[in-house]
C-alpha cells in the first residue's frame, strides 16, 4: 500500500511537470504572439524611419540648385582624378568645390520665421487699367533674417521681389502694380519666400497657400435708356392677348362668374342695367436673350473677337441694369467639361458683378455649334422671348446670318450685330431682320440714339 501510494505521488508530480514545461516552453502560443508583435513594431518602425529619411533627402535635394549640382560634379571628378592621377590641380578643384559648399550652407541654416500678408487693392477691374498689389513681410523672432527672395506668380508671369535684411519683429511692405491689359481672369500666388547664397548654389524656399484672383472685365458702354430689348416704355408694349389684369385698357365685357369685383365698371353697369367688367390688353415686357457665337473661325482676328465680346457684354449688362427678363447665352461655359446638346451655355447674370465676371472668363471655343445652330437650339427652346440679339464676328457671310434669324417666330424681333473692326458704323433692315456692322465698341450707343437699331 505504501508503495501505491508513492508511485501515484511520482505519476502525479510527474505529470505537474510536464504540464508547466508545456506552458512556459519556447514554442509555446503565448511566445509565438509576442515575438510576431515586436516584428510588427520593428516593421513600423523601419516604415516611419524611411519615410523621414526620405523626407530630408528630398529636402537636401530640393535645396541643391543645378548649379551647385554642377560644383557638387566638379568635386567629385576632382577627388577622382587627383585619387587615381595624382593631379594637384585635380584636388586643388575639388577642395575649392567643396569649400564653397561649405560657405553657402551657412545661409540656408535655421528657420525662415515670417509672417506675410497678400492683399490686393480690388478683386476686378476693365482691360487696360491695373491693380495694385502689396505684400507685408514681418520678421516674427528676436533676431535679424537675411534678406530674402520673394517669388510672386501673376497670371503667367513670374514677379521677384527682394526682401531686405529685416531686424528682430521688423516690418516691410513690397509694392507690386500688375497691367491689366487684356481681358481674362489673373491668378495672383502663391506666394513663395526662398533664401540663397550669393553664388546661388544652394537654394531654401517656403510657400504660403495664398491665391487671388482678379476679374478684367471686357470694355463696354452705357446704352440709351430703356433700350434694352428695343422696348421703350416702362411697363412694356400692349399685345393682342386679352387678360383681365393688366395696365392697357381695352373693352368692358359681362360679368361672369368669378371675375373680381374691383374690376367692374360701374358706369357702364348703370347705363345697361347689368354687371360688365374691364378687359385689358396684356403688356409685353422685353425677354430678351443675347447669344454670343463663341467659335474664333468666325472673327477675323483676336482683336474681333473681344470686340464682339464687349458688343455682348453691353447689351447684357444693360439688361441687368434695367431688370429686364434676359438670357446670356454662348458657345462655352467656364468650368464645364461637356458641352450642352443644343449648344446653348447659359452664363450667370444675377446682377452686374456676377455677369460682368462670366464675361471675364469665356475663351474662345474653336469645337462650338455654329450660329445658326445656337440659333435653331434657342428658337426651339421653351423660352418665352420677344428679342434676340445675336453677336458674332465679320466672316459669317449675309445668307447665313438670315438662316440664322428664320427659325424664329414672327413676334420676334431679330437683331445681329456683326464685329468688324475699325469697319464704319452701319445698319440694314431685311424683312423683320437688323443686321447692325460695328468697328469698336462706342458705335453701339450711337447707332441706337439714330434709331438705326
Amino acid at each position: 500500500m505504501k508503495s501505491e501510494g508513492t508511485r501515484s505521488r511520482r505519476l502525479m508530480h510527474t505529470g505537474t511537470n510536464t504540464r508547466t514545461h508545456t506552458r512556459l516552453g519556447q514554442t509555446g502560443p503565448g511566445a509565438g504572439g509576442e515575438f510576431s508583435r515586436r516584428r510588427v513594431q520593428f516593421k513600423r518602425w523601419w516604415r516611419r524611419t524611411q519615410r523621414r529619411l526620405n523626407r530630408r533627402m528630398g529636402a537636401i535635394t530640393r535645396a541643391v540648385t543645378p548649379l551647385g549640382w554642377f560644383v557638387i560634379a566638379l568635386a567629385v571628378v576632382g577627388v577622382v582624378l587627383g585619387a587615381t592621377l595624382v593631379w594637384v590641380e585635380a584636388w586643388f578643384v575639388a577642395i575649392v568645390s567643396a569649400a564653397l559648399l561649405l560657405i553657402a550652407v551657412p545661409f540656408l541654416a535655421g528657420s525662415r520665421a515670417y509672417r506675410t500678408v497678400l492683399e490686393v487693392s480690388r478683386n476686378s477691374v476693365v482691360a487696360g487699367g491695373e491693380v495694385q498689389l502689396s505684400v507685408e513681410v514681418e520678421n516674427t523672432v528676436a533676431r535679424p533674417q537675411l534678406p530674402a527672395v520673394i517669388e510672386l506668380p501673376v497670371g503667367n508671369a513670374l514677379r521677384e521681389l527682394t526682401v531686405p535684411l529685416l531686424g528682430p519683429h521688423q516690418l516691410t511692405t513690397l509694392p507690386v502694380t500688375v497691367p491689366t491689359e487684356q481681358r481674362g481672369v489673373i491668378v495672383v500666388g502663391p506666394l513663395t519666400v526662398a533664401r540663397q547664397d550669393p553664388l546661388g548654389l544652394l537654394r531654401r524656399e517656403m510657400t504660403w497657400r495664398d491665391l487671388h484672383r482678379v476679374h478684367v472685365h471686357p470694355h463696354t458702354v452705357a446704352l440709351p435708356p430703356n433700350s434694352a430689348g428695343l422696348v421703350r416704355d416702362l411697363e412694356g408694349q400692349a399685345s393682342k392677348r386679352l387678360t383681365d389684369s393688366d395696365l392697357s385698357f381695352h373693352a368692358v365685357r359681362e360679368y361672369v362668374p368669378g371675375d373680381a369685383m374691383r374690376h367692374i365698371h360701374w358706369k357702364s353697369t348703370a347705363k345697361t342695367g347689368q354687371l360688365m367688367v374691364r378687359q385689358y390688353e396684356e403688356s409685353q415686357t422685353a425677354r430678351l436673350a443675347v447669344l454670343f457665337d463663341a467659335r474664333r473661325d468666325e472673327y477675323a482676328s483676336d482683336e474681333e473677337f473681344e470686340l464682339g465680346v464687349s458688343l455682348a457684354a453691353s447689351v447684357s449688362l444693360h439688361a441687368v441694369k434695367e431688370g429686364r427678363e434676359r438670357f446670356v447665352a454662348s458657345g462655352w461655359v467656364p468650368g464645364k467639361l461637356r458641352p450642352s446638346i443644343d449648344g446653348l451655355e447659359e452664363l450667370p447674370s444675377g446682377d452686374q458683378r456676377q455677369l460682368l465676371d462670366s464675361w471675364s472668363e469665356l475663351r474662345q471655343a474653336p469645337d462650338a455649334p455654329a450660329i445658326e445652330h445656337l440659333a435653331r437650339g434657342l428658337a426651339h427652346s421653351t423660352r418665352d422671348l420677344s428679342i434676340v440679339v445675336l453677336v458674332t464676328g465679320s466672316n459669317p457671310e449675309l445668307a447665313r446670318l438670315r438662316r440664322a434669324a428664320m427659325p424664329f417666330a414672327a413676334d420676334v424681333r431679330v437683331l445681329i450685330l456683326r464685329a468688324e473692326l475699325l469697319a464704319e458704323p452701319a445698319a440694314q433692315r431685311i424683312d423683320s431682320l437688323t443686321v447692325g456692322t460695328l468697328g469698336a465698341v462706342g458705335d453701339l450707343p450711337q447707332l441706337m440714339l439714330r434709331g438705326a437699331l
